[in-house]
């Protein structure tokens, strides 16, 4: 049988691949372990800027700024307070050996991200500011963004090298769930830039770009399709995706589409006939024509049973209808 990565390669392709790709970001996802460790004088978990996160069972391991714990109050600041490490003389050969060594590159993509833009100002100044930064100051964001990625693109370059990626991941969530946090011509002038220097980058050293974007972002598709993304995740149901699929078809491969911050995503709110109705009505919505993986799953503490017992459903209707769609429909 054909491998995991290259069934998931014939989706970014545009073609039909051999079996419905289950989506699997956190398996595929390849981060460097180089800041993994950091902590801060109170214990929190740190990035490479500094800002201090933390997260709870509910998030699923997700990790968000402390509340509270503002990096940067003032944009106009930004160069006394936001300092990118010097990774010039990191062993990446060395990082590489040792971060791959829990993956399966063989059989599985490996998927590299080196950061983003407008979540990293967000993670900087909190929303307020960081959105009134956008609005009031767009000439020190923009110089911000310039900044970082001088330091995002050295990385890109450093994990295309020694890591020997499949896919280039632009993950940066501009969107609420029921609209944009900018406008299109915001993003236009100081985010997609940015977003497509990286997509470039990728593309010339033979990588498929996909992206990371969650909430009601269908207004960037667009932009994100001319620069060369090829797949979309976690395609959230805020967005129209019945007719994203059909004005994009095998061209934005959606990873995703499932309901997950619905009562059909949570344990102890959806009966078992409810929840295997709604897998089969997801992918009967989706997969037909290919451009669809599977991303279906329980939200909520993976170590709760009901959870434990509702991710079995969804496991099951992923390998006994969805899996083998195209050979069976």
């Amino acid at each position: 049988m054909i491998s995991e990565k290259e069934n998931y390669k014939m989706l970014l392709r545009g073609e039909v691949p051999e079996f419905i790709p289950r989506y699997r970001m956190m398996e595929w996802m390849v981060m460097p372990s180089l800041f993994m460790d950091l902590k801060s004088p109170d214990g929190y978990k740190m990035d490479e800027f500094g800002v201090e996160l933390t997260t709870t069972s509910a998030s699923m391991g997700a990790h968000m700024p402390v509340p509270g714990r503002v990096l940067l109050k003032d944009i106009r600041k930004w160069r006394d307070v936001i300092k990118a490490p010097d990774i010039s003389d990191v062993d990446w050969a060395a990082l590489a050996e040792k971060d791959l060594a829990k993956k399966d590159p063989a059989n599985n993509p490996v998927v590299i991200s080196a950061g983003g833009y407008f979540m990293t100002l967000m993670n900087f100044m909190t929303f307020t500011e960081g959105l009134c930064a956008m609005y009031e100051e767009p000439e020190e964001v923009y110089a911000l963004f310039e900044y970082l990625s001088e330091y995002y693109l050295e990385k890109q370059r450093a994990l295309t090298k020694y890591y020997n990626p499949d896919v280039y991941c632009i993950a940066d969530d501009t969107a609420a769930w029921q609209f944009p946090f900018i406008s299109e011509k915001m993003y236009r002038e100081l985010v997609y830039p940015f977003h497509r220097k990286h997509a470039e980058m990728a593309l010339d050293d033979g990588l498929f770009v996909t992206m990371h974007d969650c909430g009601k972002c269908e207004t960037f598709i667009d932009d994100w399709v001319e620069m060369g993304v090829s797949a979309w995740e976690p395609a959230q149901v805020s967005n129209d995706l019945v007719a994203i699929k059909k004005k994009y078809g095998r061209r934005l491969a959606i990873m995703g589409g499932w309901d997950n911050t619905g009562r059909i995503s949570f344990a102890d709110q959806v009966s078992d006939e409810e929840l295997r109705e709604a897998l089969y009505k997801y992918v009967d919505t989706l997969a037909p024509n290919a451009g669809f993986a599977f991303l279906a799953m329980m939200n909520g503490s993976q170590e709760d049973e009901e959870v434990k017992r509702k991710s079995a459903i969804i496991e099951d209707v992923y390998q006994n209808y969805a899996k083998s769609y195209y050979k069976t429909h």
